[in-house]
């Protein structure tokens, strides 16, 4: 599925989640959009872009390992819904990453929503490293946008550049 249309479905998704438990399995789905797109990078994108995109892909790997447990239990999980995997192509590089950059402060503030009124010292906690991984997988996305526009002025984009 292209990447546009997994960012479109999670973001839907992310606007209706209504608990606690549906906020963070929709972040920790986000994230793990945010880690398969990094790597389709690395292997597709300008490899003045890879090592954003490697950090892209560990930053959402962090963030989704600090919602693991939370997110672990929910059901879409448990079924075997991680929409990430459905990434078979990015056809627009420039807007996915835009996108991508737009659903990840979407997810971060529902994050902030979820630590600031929980009880739960444990989930107030994943909460905020997640919340510091969105930021920086953000901040990689952004990287990635500079390279891709240095590119574009050259025409160039795609394969290994």
């Amino acid at each position: 599925m292209d990447a546009m249309r997994l960012i479109g479905v999670t973001r839907h998704a992310l606007a209706k989640a209504g608990s606690v438990h549906d906020i963070v399995a929709e972040a920790w789905q986000v994230q793990a959009l945010a880690e398969a797109v990094g790597g389709y990078f690395v292997v597709s994108g300008p490899a003045a872009a890879r090592a954003e995109a490697r950090g892209l892909c560990e930053a959402g790997g962090r963030a989704r390992g600090a919602l693991f447990r939370p997110a672990l239990h929910h059901p879409a999980l448990r079924g075997g819904g991680l929409r990430a995997a459905q990434l078979s192509e990015v056809r627009d590089p420039r807007g996915v990453l835009l996108a991508l950059g737009d659903l990840l402060a979407e997810a971060g503030f529902a994050l902030v929503g979820v630590a600031s009124n929980t009880e739960e010292e444990a989930l107030y906690w994943q909460c905020v490293e997640a919340i510091d991984a969105a930021d920086e997988a953000r901040d990689r996305v952004h990287g990635m946008l500079r390279h891709l526009t240095f590119r574009e002025w050259g025409g160039e984009w795609g394969g290994a550049a």
